[in-house]
């Protein structure tokens, strides 16, 4: 038998942070590092406490794996991650791809902080493996990925149940990003990448954090431009609510823990609680907490940032409005039906009568009859899921982009590309379809079977624009690049409101659905 000599590996393979040494693989003409610690957050005195600085090690840490995931359920609310993934309450690593031709003395290519989705309950940063790697072999970026705690142990505010020997802190998931981030500006250098050059982006409850982010003192200066895809930007909560969903947390969890000594109301045994239960549990129970939420209380989403008068010191549409966000530039926009995915299980948003007739409580019987005419329907199914689309993504999102306007440079956009499958089925450029263009995920059962019949072409065409511009932005500031087909992308304002719509024929509209933007307007103007 013949043996294969074992090609040496490159020196550029190894890489070395400030917590040790990493070693990369080199795949489909791209660099890879995976799972590399960029903070700890290890069970028990670590859990419900800010991430503190990873431990170093001696030698060189073999970086070809992704790390374990948050704990999450497989068949919860979402689906989560699959059952063969490690999960472990230390899960905090992220992962790098950089161009093969990466040079690390250079001036630094621009880097793309990408945070995941998953309604801070489920997902990871390798739940779709070869993520970034056509973005980065395409336009030269080092794009990064990182996983953050989720559930309970991320987005639940538990203070109330904090002693002297066991303090708890707020807004954890948001702290894990911002030692990412803190990570990336330390470290990312040696990587091929420049630190100040940095874009933050994410969708769903990832530009969540993004737009919320652009808000948080803490996260200053650690990047210098954001995207938000599809961002709940409303979706943040004052103390007194999110310690309401605490208390009721407090109350499901000790009923699964089945523990018939345990007074749930009192803190002390509480605490004794949340400090030791089994990271599973503590996922069911926040299953069990976000499926009642939506019916409870219609609009609102029980995982989500506190403003907690320190870390998150403001309501963040607030602080867009009065200029006290993060000056940086800012792409933001969202899908053209967002809420016809929430469905069966996943129907989290205020798309029934009664969670409809809930928030419609609260308004002026002329706002309603106004809201009803853009709705024609209403409750219907499909005018139900787009009220509750636009309640929850688009409306909050065209406010951030009005008040970011006045004091940044602002581009909104509208995707409105869809796959033949993804309209028969109803669903057409429903919440999250854009990921499936701009990573090029048709290698996935569900990217497969949304062009199974006819569009592909299309989409896949719609997806490079958006990288193109994606990347453009990362590189400059602004969303302007010479790549075939693409349209100069004005900067959005509140007089002209002009937005580009990604479809297979891309095209620029002034104040797109105007006429249901001020119904809105009138129906909700606290957001």
């Amino acid at each position: 038998m013949t043996l294969r000599a074992t090609p040496a590996l490159r020196d550029d393979l190894v890489v070395t942070t400030d917590t040790g040494a990493v070693r990369g693989v080199r795949r489909s003409g791209v660099r890879r590092w995976r799972g590399v610690p960029f903070a700890d957050s290890t069970a028990g005195a670590g859990r419900f406490r800010a991430p503190r600085p990873a431990p170093g090690w001696d030698g060189v840490r073999d970086a070809a794996r992704f790390g374990p995931v948050a704990p999450q359920l497989r068949h919860g609310q979402f689906i989560g991650a699959a059952p063969h993934l490690p999960r472990s309450e230390d899960c905090l690593s992220l992962n790098v791809i950089a161009p093969d031709d990466s040079d690390a003395a250079g001036p630094g290519r621009s880097v793309m902080v990408f945070l995941h989705g998953g309604a801070y309950s489920v997902g990871s940063s390798g739940e779709y493996p070869r993520q970034g790697e056509r973005l980065v072999r395409r336009h030269g970026v080092v794009y990064v990925s990182c996983n953050y705690r989720l559930g309970a142990l991320g987005w639940l505010d538990l203070r109330r149940y904090a002693s002297a020997g066991h303090p708890i802190e707020s807004n954890l998931g948001l702290r894990d990003q911002i030692a990412a981030l803190e990570w990336v500006r330390r470290n990312i250098r040696a990587f091929g990448g420049d630190p100040d050059r940095v874009t933050l982006f994410g969708e769903s409850a990832g530009a969540n954090s993004v737009t919320t982010l652009l808000t948080v003192p803490a996260a200053e200066g650690l990047f210098a431009r954001a995207i938000a895809q599809s961002s709940p930007a409303n979706a943040v909560y004052s103390a007194e609510t999110a310690q309401a969903w605490a208390g009721e947390y407090v109350r499901l969890l000790s009923r699964i823990v089945d523990d018939d000594d345990l007074d749930s109301e009192a803190p002390m045994d509480a605490a004794v609680m949340l400090r030791t239960a089994d990271p599973e549990l503590l996922a069911r129970a926040t299953t069990e907490l976000a499926v009642r939420t939506p019916d409870e209380n219609p609009g609102t989403i029980s995982l989500a940032p506190v403003i907690d008068g320190e870390f998150l010191p403001e309501r963040p549409l607030d602080a867009f409005k009065s200029g006290r966000a993060h000056r940086v530039p800012l792409v933001i926009g969202t899908n053209d039906r967002e809420g016809s995915l929430f469905e069966g299980r996943i129907d989290i948003l205020p798309t029934t009568k009664p969670r409809i007739r809930a928030i419609f409580a609260n308004t002026r019987k002329p706002a309603r009859k106004a809201i009803k005419r853009q709705y024609p329907g209403l409750p219907e199914r499909r005018p139900a899921a787009d009220f509750a689309g636009d309640f929850t993504f688009w409306y909050p999102s065209v406010k951030l982009a009005e008040r970011h306007s006045r004091f940044a440079p602002t581009w909104c956009y509208r995707f409105d590309a869809a796959p033949r499958m993804a309209r028969l089925l109803g669903l057409d450029a429903t919440h999250g379809l854009e990921l499936f263009a701009l990573f090029e995920k048709f290698d996935t059962p569900v990217g497969a079977g949304l062009t199974v019949l006819g569009g592909g072409r299309m989409f896949r065409a719609v997806g490079r624009r958006m990288q193109a511009h994606w990347a453009g932005f990362a590189e400059r500031g602004e969303p302007r690049t010479e790549a075939a087909g693409c349209l100069d992308w004005p900067r959005y304002d509140e007089e002209r409101r002009l937005t580009l719509i990604l479809d297979g024929r891309d095209r620029i509209e002034a104040d797109p659905r105007g006429d249901r933007r001020i119904a809105w307007q009138r129906f909700v103007p606290h957001v």
